[in-house]
């Protein structure tokens, strides 16, 4: 009896790891970007955080990532008029956890500026970046109701059904 439910149980498995592995494949991935803020400057004074920033686009669900010296600099997040005057006396956010290496999550699609008190935002250190939803995915052409034989390729289905029926196959064979 043991060897017939290793029989049906090693059909069963194969065709489960099949499934699996096309649903994976269908699944797209998400993540967000994690941008070094000015890149290999890091945060630090006399970089021009605007010219840095202006050809990027920050999503939601991307993160900042401030490198700096712990000992001289913080990261302080201020409302806009707070940025224009670099008043650092109320931040709305101290990101500052002393290591020098922190870390912001934007969860929110809005405006962020980021400053560097102790006197360091007249030296440069201010960043403003507005943060939006990622766009659409792009849609699908059209297409063409004529096409040989009858028979459309749609979406990203007919790699995984090819293997599903390919397994199907190879489980009913072995089960004969």
């Amino acid at each position: 009896m043991e060897g017939v439910s290793r029989g049906i149980l090693s059909p069963i498995m194969v065709v489960v790891v099949a499934l699996i592995f096309s649903m994976a494949v269908m699944v797209p991935e998400v993540s967000g970007t994690r941008w070094i803020v000015g890149a290999n400057m890091g945060w630090s004074a006399n970089v021009n955080y605007t010219i840095w920033a202006q050809d990027k686009k920050f999503y939601y669900d991307d993160w900042l990532f401030f490198v700096y010296d712990r000992n001289q600099m913080d990261v302080l997040e201020v409302n806009k008029t707070d940025y224009d005057a670099c008043n650092a006396d109320h931040p709305l956010h101290n990101y500052t956890t002393g290591a020098g290496r922190d870390v912001v999550h934007l969860n929110v699609t809005r405006h962020y500026y980021f400053i560097s008190g102790k006197g360091f935002c007249f030296s440069g250190m201010k960043l403003a970046i507005r943060v939006q939803n990622l766009p659409p995915p792009p849609t699908a052409a059209p297409s063409k109701s004529d096409a040989p034989g009858g028979f459309t390729y749609r979406g990203h289905y007919v790699l995984p059904v090819v293997f599903a029926i390919g397994a199907l196959w190879d489980a009913f064979i072995h089960f004969l």
